[in-house]
């Protein structure tokens, strides 16, 4: 525990951390390979009875993709802060469960079948892919859950396992599939960000926020828990039930992301780890920090995805492993020697 970390310290870290967030938003937003004058924007959708480009740009394109953006990468790390704690495991992410593999089956399954139908605006893809990793998550902690007092041990090993069996249906489908289904499925499966309508947005924040909101709450008992689940449960947590809904919340939220962006790895590996090394373990302000980081990451990683090979663009998961693969060399190191990082 850090008892030195009172609500003013808290308070204030957030807000700071929030603040610059909304700087990178509106900085972010600006940026582009077409210049957009902000005066001009904010005249509306129609100048003089002609379109406004700049309007349509900055309105339709860039401040949808920058918050779609915002959204997963706060989705992602805080859902790998939870994982971590869970598991006790500092290498865990969102995806260590199956949650990858799960949502590019669902995914591929959607391409391969020709489906055209919306639900809700999201296209089949998504939606396969929100079942697909929602589903697989869920049938790891089953498995987890029937090994008895070894159950993380159980939920590693059926995640490998569950990882490694859709990992080989996802090539098999690749295998069959036709130019264009391919093309499709593997931008999707490197990750990508995509201007989204307002409706979408509304409803995937709000559903990711709300989730978010709930596991701070959770961030006391989640401490506890992290020092020894007997020692936890002596004081009268209700340990079983405090796992299971943060799992659950986690679960959710992971796959909200996915099915929003497809597969974008290191974003909950490595904005917990940095939080945690700069401000402690303490899961009262990991939490939302790690939030706030990672939103901040992903939107400066779509940035530079935006504007590294423009007009064309990267897979924003491609940034994303770029810088999260030295320093997920860099954590094997300092783990190596030691470092503390549970509450």
């Amino acid at each position: 525990m850090h008892p030195s970390l009172t609500p003013r310290i808290l308070l204030f870290r957030t807000s700071l951390a929030a603040a610059l967030l909304v700087a990178i938003l509106l900085a972010c937003s600006l940026i582009g390979p077409q210049d957009v004058s902000l005066r001009t924007a904010f005249q509306g959708p129609q100048i003089g009875g002609a379109p406004n480009p700049d309007y349509e740009i900055l309105v339709r394109v860039r401040v949808p993709r920058v918050l779609l953006a915002a959204m997963v990468g706060a989705a992602l790390a805080s859902s790998g802060v939870i994982f971590q704690a869970l598991l006790r495991n500092p290498l865990a992410d969102p995806y260590i469960l199956g949650v990858s593999s799960g949502a590019g089956l669902g995914a591929m399954i959607a391409v391969i079948s020709g489906l055209s139908w919306t639900l809700w605006g999201r296209s089949p893809v998504a939606v396969f892919a929100f079942i697909g990793a929602l589903g697989t998550v869920w049938l790891v902690w089953g498995i987890g859950r029937i090994t008895g007092k070894h159950q993380i041990t159980g939920l590693l090993l059926a995640g490998v396992v569950v990882n490694a069996f859709f990992s080989a249906m996802i090539m098999f489908l690749v295998s069959i599939a036709k130019g264009q289904q391919l093309y499709a499925t593997l931008f999707w499966l490197m990750g990508n960000m995509t201007e989204e309508d307002w409706f979408v947005l509304w409803v995937g924040g709000g559903g990711i926020l709300a989730g978010i909101v709930a596991l701070f709450f959770l961030g006391p008992h989640l401490n506890v828990i992290s020092v020894g689940r007997q020692d936890a449960r002596s004081i009268g947590i209700p340990v079983e039930r405090i796992e299971l809904a943060a799992f659950a919340i986690s679960a959710f939220i992971t796959a909200a992301a996915v099915s929003l962006s497809g597969l974008i790895g290191f974003v909950g590996l490595i904005v917990p780890h940095a939080v945690r090394l700069v401000f402690g373990p303490d899961h009262r302000q990991l939490l939302p920090l790690s939030s706030l980081v990672g939103a901040m990451f992903l939107v400066l990683a779509d940035t530079v995805a935006r504007m590294v090979v423009a007009p064309a663009q990267l897979p924003v998961g491609v940034v994303t492993a770029m810088i999260g693969g030295p320093f997920f060399l860099f954590l094997l190191v300092r783990y190596s020697k030691g470092v503390y990082w549970s509450s």
